[in-house]
């Protein structure tokens, strides 16, 4: 005797559903690109605000070191002049001469790189006398004059008041 079979039941086959897909985005994610994206943007602007704010400063050390002893002091006093009025008040820098200059020099150095008022004769030979300055002497000035491109440009804003007031009250006693 054989058993009776039941019979099949006519069963779909089970059909699984498809991995939920990522897009579109939930709102959470949404805010992470948009805050992302402006923080790169923010980022962006301010490297690039920086970099051209630098650039008179980078020409003028790269153009410093091209100087040769024959084109003579003058042509160095002549471009610290320029990156100076690149980073301070025409009206704080134009009426500078002299010692007030090399004064004015000093001033935006740190202590330890100070070294144009105690350099002055050698400057003022340079400048102005028609005997040219040793190959040493030349080093040196343009040794002082890229610490002073290095070390006081940008113009940091507290020095750039108290010392503009000093300059102006020796300036204006000439």
């Amino acid at each position: 005797m054989t058993q009776p079979t039941a019979p099949a039941l006519p069963l779909a086959d089970i059909h699984l559903h498809t991995a939920p897909s990522y897009w579109p985005l939930a709102w959470g994610w949404w805010v992470v690109i948009i805050v992302s994206l402006i923080v790169i943007f923010i980022a962006g602007y301010q490297l690039r605000q920086r970099n051209q704010h630098l650039a008179a400063k980078q020409e003028a050390i790269t153009l410093l070191k091209t100087f040769q002893p024959e084109g003579g002091l003058t042509a160095m006093n002549t471009l610290l002049k320029q990156a100076a009025l690149s980073y301070f008040p025409r009206s704080t820098i134009a009426p500078l001469t002299g010692v007030q200059w090399l004064t004015f020099l000093d001033l935006h150095l740190p202590t330890k790189h100070r070294g144009f008022v105690d350099q002055q004769q050698l400057w003022q030979q340079g400048l102005f006398s028609s005997t040219p300055l040793t190959a040493q002497q030349f080093s040196d000035c343009q040794q002082q004059a890229l610490l002073w491109l290095q070390h006081a440009l940008p113009a940091k804003a507290k020095s750039n008041e108290s010392n503009a007031s000093v300059i102006t009250k020796e300036s204006s006693n000439v």
